[in-house]
This record gives C-alpha cells, structure tokens and sequence, in this order.
C-alpha cells in the first residue's frame, strides 16, 4: 500500500465521524480533513500542511508551549487516546471542543494522530443569552469537569457562592446527559416547609388532607426519566433530611395518602451555597446524606476567580438586557468595573448593568454612568483607592471637617458635570449640596 493510498483510507475514516476530524502528522501539519472540519474551520481546513495550532488557535507555535496541554503530545507519550478541552477558532467564532486524539502509523511506522473534535454546545466562548459564558482556565476547567461527569448518572453535587451560576451549570449537567430529553425539574429546598415537603417532592392522594380536593403529581414524578435538581439543598431541616435519604437510596416514594410505593427515575444534582462538611460536623446536615449527594463534587469559581471573563460576561448580559440596541461598555467603564469585589457575582453583576442601562443617555454606558450604577451596590469600591491616600495626606495637612468636606466637593465637581450624581456620591440632598457650594464661595 502506498502512502497515499493510506492517505486515502484515512480519509475515507474521517467522513465515517459525525464531528469534525483531522489528521496530523508528527510535525503537528495538517495532511487530512472531513467535511465537518472543513465546516467548522473554513477554508483553513482545505490548506494542505497548515499547524494544527495555527489553524485552531491561532498559535505559531504548539499549544504546550502557549501554557495549554497538547493532546498530541499525550497521545504520544501514553501510547493511547487522550481526551483534552481546548477553546476553538472556528467560522462560527471561538467554540469550547473536547479533543479526542488517538496515535496511529502508516505502513512505513510513521507516526500520525486522528484527532475528533466534538463541539460543547452546552456553554459558550461568545456573548449569548441563556448559557454559561466562558473562556478563562477556570471556567474551562468547570466546563471540563460538567463535560465528564454529565455524561454518567452519577449525583453530582454543585457548591460555590451565590449568584456564581449552579442553576445554569445544572442544566448543562442535564443537557450533556442521556436524559437531556426528559424533564429537568427544580425544587427550591429553601421554601418547603414541614407541611410542604412531602406533598411536594412525592405529590398526594385527594382527600390525604385538609384542602386535598384531587390527586397530585409531585416533583419526584414530574421528574420521571430526568433530572431532579435540589437547589440550596443545604437549607432542607435536619428532621426532614431523612425522608430525602430514604429516597435516594431506596429509589422508591409514597405519595401522601398512598400506601403502594412508587419507582423513582431521576438522575440527581443537588446545589448549595453552604459548607456542607461544616454543618455535618455541627450536626446541622446528615452525614450519610451528605455521602449520598456529594458522589461528584464541583466547585463552581466565583466571578472574582474567573475576572478574565468580564467583557464576555457584561456583553452577553446587555444583549440579554436589551438585544435591539448596540450597548457597550466603555473601556474606563470596564475597568471600575474590574475593580469591584462583585460578592454577589454575576448576579450582582447583572444588577448593575441593569441600572446602567437605566442611567444611560446614549448605547454607551460611560464610567460616570458605571460609578452611578456601582454607587447603589453595598460592596462598592472607589476606583483605585486613591481616596484612602487623599485622606492620609490631609489629616497629615491637619484639615478641619470643613475643610476635608469643601475640599471632597471640589474634587467631585472637578470629575463629575452632573451635581444631582454629585450629591448622590457625597450622600446629600441636591438642596443640601447647592448650600454647601454657596458657602464656599
């Protein structure tokens, strides 16, 4: 066989993958393709000997040395298939991949790779609505883990601060998963209460108690063949953590009023914002149940772990603001906005350029716009924390309150033309400030 008949046969296995595939040599050149790579990657896919990096990246040189990990190199060094996520450059735009690369030789033992790429169409490395938005590492590493584990049946259980996005990496979680066309079913732990809590996940019989006129479906059932997805798990009463656990490992229920049990189907991903480990140790959670819904953990990055992140973030959340106007973000804007803790996270995020969009004039949000935005958010930081050094040199000045007081005024009429954001920043009336201006001349 000739080499380019082993090309040809090549080929001919790369159109038998529904996703885009490649062959490459050992000097990381590209020497085959499909259809559906020629389509995710343009005409860079017909190019014969273009690098691999270069044609996904954008790279000149291989992705291990641009402090990613090169699936070809582990492909090579473990004998077998490795399994990466990387970030693509595609004619669609930059798209999350999972890389499968497998080494193979031709009939001279020359060394080759098949690399299959298979699109995470779940999230997104591009602004749009109703997805998780990301391309930092660890988002990446977030988006890696869900990609894995979502797959299995396996009770996965999401932690991390408020606001960082549990419900959305749940639904990806669901969407990755054989049972993506089956229900996802939420249940909100923190609002059931003793006399809701059994009636709610496993539904009642009419007439099994006061106000009981028909029967019901609870969510346990509305959730047959899918997902069932606890969120703030952790508020569930230690008295009633019990009748959850018996659920879990019995996969079975009783509606109220029933005295036949019923099979559950559901694959079960649990949420919290609380230190589960902490409140077993207090006695405030189960133990067991703990074990029972923390089979595959993962820690969902705050916003402040993922800063990179934030353009993409802010215009994917202005489109889902307002998709008629071309809302943008200045660039001074961007980076007060760079300096806030965010302790609420993209939902708090949210919040803020929610406001912007409110105290605009025009489609550009202006920093003096972002500061009146940030001014009502508790966690507000002053940009830089120059205001920290400008109060040190004036108790060094020995200033009196007045003079401190005249002197802030000054500073802020030199920064801001509008004295209603004025008084608004010195925590004044408008009247108040037009006094306090008076007196100063």
């Amino acid at each position: 066989m000739t080499n380019e008949s082993w090309l040809k046969s090549m080929r001919n296995v790369l159109e038998s993958y529904s996703d885009p595939a490649v062959l490459v040599d050992e000097n990381y050149n590209v020497v085959a393709t499909n259809e559906q790579y020629d389509f995710r990657f343009g005409e860079r896919g017909d190019k014969d000997h273009r690098k691999c990096f270069e044609i996904s990246h954008g790279y000149k040189r291989p992705c291990d040395l641009e402090g990613e990990t090169c699936p070809m190199q582990a492909a090579n060094e473990s004998g077998v298939t490795s399994s990466v996520l990387h970030i693509h450059n595609t004619a669609q735009g930059k798209e999350h991949m999972g890389i499968e690369t497998t080494p193979v030789v031709d009939e001279l033992q020359r060394q080759y790779f098949i690399e299959v790429m298979k699109p995470i169409r779940e999230v997104s490395a591009e602004p749009i609505a109703d997805k998780m938005i990301g391309r930092s590492p660890a988002f990446n590493q977030l988006v890696d883990l869900i990609h894995r584990v979502g797959k299995t049946d396996t009770s996965v259980l999401l932690t991390g601060p408020s606001g960082c996005g549990k419900e959305l990496a749940a639904q990806a979680l669901h969407a990755v998963s054989p049972r993506t066309r089956k229900p996802f079913v939420t249940v909100e732990c923190s609002g059931l209460t003793d006399s809701l809590f059994e009636s709610e996940l496993f539904g009642h019989v009419k007439g099994a108690f006061t106000g009981a006129t028909s029967n019901r479906k609870g969510l346990v059932e509305s959730a047959r063949g899918g997902t069932l997805f606890l969120d703030e798990v952790g508020d569930i009463p230690l008295h009633l953590q019990v009748k959850l656990l018996r659920l879990i490992e019995t996969r079975t229920y009783r509606p109220v009023g029933e005295s036949e049990p019923y099979e559950a189907d559901f694959r079960l991903i649990c949420a919290t914002h609380k230190n589960l480990p902490a409140m077993v140790e207090a006695n405030e959670f189960r133990e067991d149940l703990y074990h029972r819904i923390s089979t595959f953990p993962i820690s969902l990055p705050s916003l402040a772990e993922r800063i990179e992140d934030l353009p993409l973030l802010v215009e994917s959340i202005l489109l889902r603001i307002d998709d008629t106007l071309p809302l943008r973000v200045s660039k001074e804007a961007m980076l007060l906005l760079a300096q806030q803790p965010f302790k609420g996270n993209i939902r708090e995020l949210k919040n803020v350029l929610e406001r912007a969009v409110v105290l605009r004039d025009n489609t550009e949000i202006s920093e003096e716009v972002m500061h009146r935005a940030l001014a009502l958010s508790p966690s507000f930081v002053v940009k830089g924390g120059e205001g920290r050094d400008a109060l040190k040199l004036l108790a060094r000045k020995r200033y009196s309150l007045e003079e401190v007081e005249r002197e802030y005024i000054q500073q802020l009429l030199a920064s801001y033309s509008d004295k209603a954001l004025i008084a608004e920043i010195a925590g004044c009336s408008l009247r108040t400030l037009y006094r306090k201006l008076k007196m100063g001349d």
